[in-house]
Parts: structure tokens; sequence; C-alpha cells
């Protein structure tokens, strides 16, 4: 089987080329003769890019198949230019063993769109008190590289420990979600100016940012590699730095949302806006997007987190946090980070694939386009705008905060190992 991309501009640079695909792995690039039974995409100069890698998704099955499946959110990835996601272990049952993670990792098999790599809870049933059985699903059929009770701190810093220095000896990274819950007891919004004029109980920078520290001394000590799950605060951007600059093995994502939105959209008491971490400041969402570019952040990951209009259309205080992101990850980024000169295509490739990739330890992922490597490759026309529409997205969910918003960027084309898994907003 081979695929030829006519007219590509690889991460947006030089003359556009032909890229000839044959059996998963890119063999020629230049102009390329195409092979009879040769399946053609017309780029048009469109730009190509290493396929995204989410390291934060909610596909939701095991257990609330009525707001995704790993089939819709696979689909949702895909059609986002998306070739590997990291699904979380929130779920019901919790993913803390083999079989559930195997079970996840076989479903994504089975649904074929991107490599679902499931994330396994470091703490059993996400309660914190005792560690999960992290070494049986690193050795498991999925191979877990990923352990986190996002949702959900690692709160207790003796159980942190436990689990940084455990991870070391099975070469998997430790995700974070930084929040000291004794300081967001009741939380509902960023602490701040307009929380207090609204009526929301504040959720403090400081719960977050104390975590970062807490973690990175952690990691540093027991000279293993953590990950900080949805930054929200440039506090947390200086912790990093800071702990980066001292030789700690730590990375970090940003969330599009946090790119972009603020808490300015909170007047509107629309629970779409609620996510945790609460969406925070204009001055710290311009800070992320700095930390973004010069590296100290080092990628987007989408937090895609559906939710049934029952949990999610009622009053602020019981609606539960979370907003679609995989469809609309690549425009967040062009429109905060690419028409605001902060990152060019090759930037674009770091943060929404090659990073994402080597946090996760994925070998055939963000690779460079080059002959001999895996096609897992996206078209991007950075010209084309669209306008979001929940109702039209893949997710069974349609919480997305950017309704009617319109955006730069489209994914065109997908390619998984070379075969075609999205194009011009379908399927396959």
């Amino acid at each position: 089987m081979s695929t030829v991309i006519k007219g590509a501009r690889p991460y947006g640079e030089g003359d556009p080329v032909d890229v000839l695909v044959e059996d998963g792995v890119i063999t020629a690039i230049g102009t390329v003769q195409a092979p009879e039974d040769a399946e053609v995409i017309e780029a048009n100069g469109q730009v190509l890019l290493p396929g995204f890698v989410d390291l934060h998704t909610h596909l939701r099955e095991p257990g609330r198949e009525d707001t995704e499946t790993i089939d819709t959110g696979s689909a949702a990835a895909a059609l986002g230019g998306y070739t590997a996601v990291f699904a979380m272990a929130n779920t019901d049952p919790v993913a803390d063993n083999a079989v559930i993670v195997d079970h996840v990792w076989r479903r994504g098999q089975e649904v074929g769109l991107v490599d679902v790599h499931p994330v396994g809870a470091v703490t059993v049933g996400l309660k914190g008190e005792k560690l999960a059985e992290l070494g049986t699903m690193a050795n498991s059929q999925a191979r877990v590289k990923v352990f986190s009770d996002d949702g959900l701190c690692v709160a207790d810093p003796l159980l942190m420990r436990r689990a940084l220095e455990y991870s070391t000896a099975l070469d998997v990274v430790i995700a974070q979600h930084a929040e000291e819950p004794r300081l967001t007891v009741g939380a509902q919004a960023h602490e701040g100016e307009r929380a207090a004029r609204l009526g929301y109980t504040g959720w403090p920078a400081a719960a977050e940012e104390s975590i970062v520290a807490r973690d990175c001394l952690l990691a540093l000590h027991a000279n293993a590699r953590l990950h900080v799950c949805h930054v929200s605060t440039s506090g947390t951007a200086d912790v990093l730095r800071w702990a980066k600059d001292r030789g700690t093995k730590v990375s970090a994502e940003v969330t599009p949302h946090h790119l972009l939105l603020t808490d300015e959209r909170l007047a509107t008491y629309d629970p779409v806006n609620k996510v945790n971490p609460p969406l925070r400041t204009e001055s710290d969402a311009e800070k992320l997007r700095a930390a973004l570019a010069d590296g100290t952040i080092d990628c987007v990951a989408t937090d895609h987190a559906p939710h049934a209009v029952q949990d999610k259309d009622t009053e602020w205080s019981a609606a539960r946090p979370g907003m679609l992101g995989l469809q609309t990850a690549l425009s967040i980024v062009a429109e905060t980070m690419v028409r605001t000169g902060l990152l060019d295509w090759r930037g674009v490739a770091r943060v929404l694939s090659e990073r994402p990739a080597e946090i996760g330890n994925l070998a055939d992922q963000g690779r460079p386009i080059e002959v001999g490597e895996p096609a897992n490759l996206t078209l991007v026309d950075p010209d084309a705008e669209w306008t979001v529409r929940g109702a039209e997205l893949a997710s069974i969910a349609a919480n997305t905060p950017y309704e009617g918003m319109r955006l730069p960027g489209v994914v065109t084309a997908t390619l998984l190992r070379g075969r075609i898994t999205a194009r011009d907003g379908k399927i396959g």
C-alpha cells in the first residue's frame, strides 16, 4: 500500500515537495512519481507535520460510554491531527491494574484510528492511600509508560516519594495533578477579584505551585521523571524554570484553553467554562504562552474532558469541570502561538508531537519527516479557518468552550503508519 502527498511543505519550510509513503514508512521526499495504485493527497503547499501526540485525554471507557468511547474519542483525535493519545486512568472501574489497562489498549487497537496508550493510576482507586500495581501495569500487554491520578492530587508526600522512587526502576513517568486539596475545599474558580465579585469560592494559585515545588524536590532527590499536568499559573512556570535549572527531570504540559481563555468568561456563569485547574488571569495566560515558547513548559496537552449534558448544563457549583479539546487544539495553538509569532510550524511540531512523544517514551511517534521514518503525519492548511460547532464534533459530548468561534488552521489529513485515518473532515 502506498500514498503520495503531493506538494507539501514539511514544517512549513521551503518549497513544496512530494512525500512517498510505502508500507507505513516514508520512502522518498522530493519529486515523486506516484505508483499506479497509490492514493494521492493533493497538499497544494499545505504544512506537513509529525502526527500529534496527546499526553492527557479522557476517553471515559470503561464506565461513562454515554459521554465518550474509545471509538468516538479516537475519531475526534484523528480529525484533530493526532496519531497517539494517552487515556487517563479515572475511568469506572479505575485503571489501576493490568486487566483494565490491557482492555483499554486492546480497544484502541481494535478501533485503529490512533495509538491509544492507557495511563495507569498511581494509587489504588485514585484514593491516595496505597500505591497501585505500577510494575504489573508497566509489564502488561499495554506496557504502561505514564502513571497519574489525574483529577485528584497524590497529596501525601511520602506516597508521592515512593511512587517516584519506584518509577525509576520501571523507566516510567509519574504525572501529577498539582492541587493541594486543603487549599481548594469548595473551590469553584480562580481565586481573585472576579471570583469574589461573582460569589465563587476561590482556587488559589498557591495550591498548584506548592505541590509542583514539593514534587520537583522529591523528583530531584529520587532522580526520577516527573510530569506536571495542565500548568495554569505564571508562578508554576517560575517553579519549573527553577527546577530545570537545578537539573530536575521534570516536564510539563499546558492546555489549549489555558493559553487562550481567562477568568473573564466567568461573568456569564456558563458552566462550559468550568475546568480544573480553573481559567486564570490574562497575565497568567500571557506568561504561559511565553513559557511554552521558550521550552520551560514542554508541550501542549488537551485534557480532553467530555461530559454529558446533565453533568455540565446545570448550575455552576454542581457542574463537572472539563472541556472538549482534541479537535480544536491545533487551531488554538495556531491562534495563540503561531499568529502571535511565538512559534513557527517547526515549533508547533515540537510542542504537539516531538516533546510529548519523548515524555511518553514513544519510539515511533514524533519522529522527523525524513526517509526511513514512520509515516505518522498530519497535514494542515494554515490559511483556512473554521467555525466550531460542538454538535458537529466527533465526540459524543458537545461541551466545547469555543462554540461559534472562528479559528485558524484546519487539519486536512492524518496518517497513522501510512494509513489515512482522517481526511477533509471525515474519518478514513
